[in-house]
């Protein structure tokens, strides 16, 4: 059973930057592009970047130039550099292949104050 575990979640203001990490066991990360979403209060959830095995990379337009996907295949992890918060920003993240068909972890809150 493939486990996800976010984490590097956190409170910043507005401008500020976060990095976060998602470490899964088994090998799935070699076998799959590999995403990062995101779920505001009373929102769907939506997903923010995505990479695939070779790393090439794709991002939501509202993210598009503050963040930064990145993946270590040898260490079963995939990371989201966030620059440039804004509050709009606020919500859990989650990570999952992409598209997504593993269960979901727990997430990691992120909140940006203005």
């Amino acid at each position: 059973q493939v486990q996800l575990v976010e984490s590097g979640g956190g409170l910043v203001q507005a401008g500020g930057s976060l990095r976060l990490s998602c470490a899964a066991s088994g090998s799935i990360f070699s076998l799959n592009a590999m995403g990062w979403y995101r779920q505001a209060p009373g929102k769907q959830r939506e997903l923010v970047a995505a990479i695939t095995r070779s790393g090439s990379t794709n991002y939501a337009v509202s993210v598009k130039g503050r963040f930064t996907i990145s993946r270590d295949n040898a260490k079963n992890t995939v990371y989201l550099q966030m620059n440039s918060l804004k509050p709009e920003d606020t919500a859990v993240y989650f990570c999952n292949t992409f598209p997504s068909y593993l269960d979901w972890g727990q997430g990691t809150q992120v909140s940006v104050s203005s």
